[in-house]
């Protein structure tokens, strides 16, 4: 019996010597981050059949359980992939709504004074300094554009950088993985260590994208980003990587490659910080750009067209004032190939009317023998193009693309955005103050006119052929039943005859609207070309330009084009904070489950430790009881 009960004893203290290990491990972890509480099961051992009874000969520790709840873990990956992109998109969204709401002020207010700078020379037109200081804020106005674009391209760059990044460290996490999963299969049980390590990975790698999880042998696991990037297969790890875009290169793509495969990613389906970081460059950055280079055409443009309405004070018709919206320098990246196409054209975009632009970028595709579809990315709405031999294709909002050389094949496809890169490009190109058309024809209606028609001067041309020159009159004679015309000299001699397409008349170098039309026959107005230095005309007319809807289809000022965008980039904003609220929320409470299940508590390992303590006492105890009851047994046969 002594034997016996020294085994028992035995059994016990080194039991309980196990239990103590586990609740001291477990302690010694509580802030050991992805660390999964320890639990020694213990079994009593074979019980013998003595003297008639089954009498139990002691306990031992079976197993080592790692306390983990596969539902709850992965509850816990899905509302971390949901936090991590929740918080970057604010996080992202918040530093573009400081940029436009504090920085970007600069726009609107180089506008205003520019405005203002047209008002102070409308009272004094002959004034050289008030007309340097209208080509100054212009200048002025040009750059804060050119600033802002820099910002938002300062921007692009920083997001890119951060998804390669992030690319990198994800392809470290899936070595790793492929390691781990590696060393678990070679082994025949599951080393709760290489576990928590795992987890502890999975877990990192959920920020950066949604992950799937494919369980196999002994603990080991497949990862799949997104539910379709297998990112680690058993211990065969797989690569992610960025290449330059397409069709523009400083958008750069995500790619995933095993061996010699590569695969284009779509990052809208990966979610985490990844699918953030894409979609907040795609989706509100670049928006942001082409938004600020319609609001720079817009500038450009619309003062360009007042130059061409009035006369210089060399008593010559006005020129530009900012680069043209057609120059090379502003046409930059308006339109990009792509490297599937299998034709060779090259395609350029020409700005028609700024007027009609929305901002959106477009996607244009062929399909042989004679089908131009232009789908705008935004609306999803698709317009057919009309070719115009021998290479124009008209029919877009306020553009036209050229097809400068080469030729499409079927299934050929193109990125248009015509309002690209141009708040970079944008430049003051007047610099005498003498080149500003301040001063205006006059435009009389007769007053023998029937009618309400009324014409609106769009600009003159003096190198048309048949202008009559600056000083001279011109009376057109309008028939807006047949949409003819007649124009005369001063003296009342015809110089000649011609048709229009409403509401535009375009003749002798003279560009003019009519409108209120009811079908008159003779409709007269004159046009007195004459020159005054005191002339104000012009200047009037652009200072009122600061409160027309010139933009977006006749919806918008200038100044409204960028303070849609800023409530736009607010809007988003507040919604990204709205949606940081709910997912940290359903990420906490993920993680609380997890915690109340695989987390140490320390006053229950305490009371643990309490126990054990007392158990592995009470064994030892035994082994001292045994042996004395041992050693009276052998002093009473002596």
């Amino acid at each position: 019996m002594a034997v016996d009960l020294l085994n028992i004893a035995r059994t016990g203290v080194l039991a309980s010597q196990s239990q103590l290990a586990v609740a001291s491990n477990n302690i010694a972890n509580v802030n050991t981050n992805g660390y999964h509480r320890q639990v020694a099961t213990q079994s009593a051992l074979e019980s013998q059949y003595l003297g008639g009874n089954f009498l139990g000969t002691g306990s031992y520790v079976n197993d080592v359980k790692r306390i983990y709840n596969d539902y709850a873990a992965r509850e816990l990956r899905i509302g971390q992939t949901a936090s991590s992109a929740a918080q970057t998109s604010y996080s992202k969204l918040s530093e573009l709504d400081q940029l436009f709401s504090k920085v970007g002020s600069m726009v609107p207010d180089g506008l205003n004074n520019f405005f203002s700078s047209i008002n102070s020379v409308a009272d004094l037109p002959t004034d050289l300094g008030l007309r340097n200081n209208v080509i100054d804020s212009a200048g002025q106005l040009a750059t804060s554009l050119n600033q802002m674009q820099s910002y938002i391209d300062g921007q692009v760059k920083q997001t890119n950088s951060q998804i390669e990044s992030i690319t990198t460290r994800i392809n470290e996490i899936s070595k790793e993985l492929g390691s781990i999963n590696l060393e678990l299969m070679k082994t025949q049980t599951e080393d709760p260590q290489l576990l928590d390590k795992q987890d502890a990975l999975i877990n990192e790698l959920s920020e950066y994208s949604a992950v799937n999880v494919i369980p196999l042998e002994n603990g080991a696991k497949s990862i799949m980003l997104g539910g379709s990037v297998m990112l680690v297969s058993a211990e065969v790890s797989m690569t992610m990587g960025v290449t330059p875009g397409d069709p523009y290169p400083n958008e750069p793509r995500l790619t995933t490659s095993s061996g010699n495969n590569s695969l284009v990613v779509d990052p809208s389906k990966l979610g985490g910080q990844l699918g953030a970081l894409f979609e907040y460059r795609d989706e509100s950055l670049m928006p942001a750009s082409h938004e600020l280079g319609q609001l720079a055409l817009g500038i450009a443009d619309t003062f360009n067209q007042m130059q061409t309405k009035g006369f210089d004070l060399n008593g010559e018709v006005g020129g530009d004032m900012f680069r043209d919206i057609n120059d090379p320098l502003m046409a930059i990246g308006r339109a990009g190939s792509y490297s599937t196409n299998t034709g060779n054209a090259t395609l350029s975009v020409n700005i028609d009317d700024v007027g009609t632009l929305t901002g959106s970028s477009y996607e244009l595709k062929f399909t042989a023998p004679a089908t131009y579809e232009l789908t705008d990315t935004q609306s999803g709405e698709v317009t057919p193009l009309t070719l115009n031999p021998p290479s124009e294709l008209v029919g877009g909002a306020g553009f036209t693309i050229n097809i400068d050389a080469g030729a499409m094949a079927d299934g050929d496809r193109f990125e248009i955005r015509p309002t690209a890169n141009a708040a970079s490009s944008i430049a003051v190109t007047m610099t005498d103050p003498r080149k500003l058309a301040v001063a205006g024809p006059t435009i009389t209606a007769d007053e023998n006119n029937t009618s309400a028609a009324s014409v609106s001067l769009n600009g003159m041309d003096p190198t048309a052929a048949g202008f009559p020159g600056v000083g001279s009159e011109i009376t057109f004679q309008l028939n807006t039943a047949t949409n003819t015309y007649e124009a005369f000299d001063a003296a009342g001699t015809s110089l000649g005859t011609g048709t229009y397409t409403p509401p535009e008349v375009n003749a002798f170098g003279i560009s003019f609207d009519v409108s209120n039309t009811n079908g008159a026959t003779a409709e007269r107005f004159k046009f007195d070309l004459t020159f005054a230095e005191g002339n104000n005309n012009n200047a009037i007319e652009m200072a009122k330009l600061a409160n027309e809807n010139l933009m977006n289809g006749g919806t918008t000022t200038l100044t409204g084009v960028f303070e849609n965008t800023k409530l736009d980039i607010g809007s988003k904003t507040k919604a990204a904070e709205v949606r940081v609220g709910s997912a940290d929320a359903i990420y906490q409470q993920a993680y609380n489950r997890v915690q109340t299940e695989s987390g140490v508590n320390l006053d229950e390992e305490a009371a643990n430790l309490l126990r054990f303590q007392q158990t592995y006492q009470a064994s030892a105890r035994i082994m001292s009881t045994a042996q004395t009851i041992f050693d009276s047994l052998i002093g009473s046969v002596r």
